[in-house]
């Protein structure tokens, strides 16, 4: 069949309006799992200090009738450190890329800033404190950094050969990598006794995605699916029933795929010292800026409470 003749069809005529929905779409991830899951309690200085300490081993202790009491060893507390870290995002947009009329937003400045860079500056700060570095001080040409939880976790860990816990546990010296392998139930059963051995109680067990897929084969542990209550998460999550206590299994798409973070959560934390802010930038032309940052650090409050599996294959 064809068109009657000089019929006027939309493919002869000028002026259509076009079709550009109201609505942008994103499919970039956004949550940021273990921020959403410490405490945020306020940091007042570039260098944020606390302190750990620990008890006597338990022992069979037995005095005899009548005898004077001796005065036991006295352990002083130990001190630790972490740099704050200043993460910022920044957007300029034109006085005319301003002006024009826009589809999905009304103005692209506060749409760059508020619905793009300030949820990247939230990605950069997970990535930030799950990462394998040391802290580094800064100085008028470096910029400060903190000491990512790689740093810290070093009393219970698993790895491969040729690596290495991070020296002192302080947050001073990332840990060496090792040769990669199978991430296996017998590596975390045995990163999970030696926590409970040191006192821990660990409740998530933080991993990348190929990893989280090989945790669901863990059948010993009884894995069960159940609805995530916590509403910071969002997620469903499972639980591994250990011989020590449930893990929630998480997915986080901003730690290292390599590592098996098996986290005592309430022995974390992330001090703020400038909390999430934005403000514009001195005008030099026709255009406009606008930067999003904030100051933070990672407070590992004892990492013998926590442990982890690294030095797994990712695919």
């Amino acid at each position: 069949m064809a068109q009657p003749t000089n019929t006027f069809a939309t493919n002869d005529m000028a002026g259509i309006r076009e079709d550009l929905s109201d609505v942008i779409y994103m499919i970039s991830p956004s949550e940021t799992p273990f921020f959403n899951l410490v405490q945020h309690p306020e940091a007042t200085a570039a260098t944020h200090e606390w302190q750990t300490d620990s008890l006597a081993a338990a022992a069979n202790n037995a005095v005899i009738e009548g005898d004077d009491v001796t005065a036991d060893a006295s352990t002083p507390t130990t001190r630790l450190t972490n740099i704050t870290q200043l993460s910022d995002k920044s957007a300029r947009v034109t006085s005319r890329g301003r002006s024009v009329n826009t589809a999905g937003r009304s103005d692209e400045l506060i749409y760059q800033i508020e619905l793009k860079r300030a949820v990247e500056l939230r990605r950069d700060v997970e990535t930030a404190l799950l990462s394998n570095k040391a802290k580094v001080v800064g100085n008028d040409t470096t910029a400060p950094e903190l000491a990512g939880i790689g740093a810290w976790i070093a009393t219970n860990d698993d790895f491969g050969t040729g690596g290495a816990s991070p020296a002192g546990a302080d947050g001073s010296a990332a840990r060496t990598d090792g040769t990669q392998r199978a991430f296996t139930e017998a590596q975390l059963k045995a990163v999970l006794k030696s926590t409970f051995d040191n006192g821990g109680f660990p409740d998530v067990l933080m991993v990348g995605a190929f990893n989280r897929q090989i945790a669901s084969s863990f059948a010993a542990g009884g894995t069960k699916f159940q609805r995530a209550e916590d509403s910071t998460l969002h997620a469903t999550f499972s639980v591994y029933e250990s011989d020590f206590g449930d893990l929630r299994i998480i997915p986080n798409r901003f730690q290292r795929g390599r590592d098996a973070l098996v986290l005592e959560t309430d022995k974390w934390a992330v001090p703020i010292l400038q909390d999430f802010h934005s403000f514009d930038l001195a005008k030099t032309g026709h255009s406009d800026a606008r930067v999003v940052a904030v100051e933070y650090t990672l407070e590992a409050r004892n990492e013998a409470a926590s442990g982890g599996v690294f030095d797994l294959t990712i695919a």
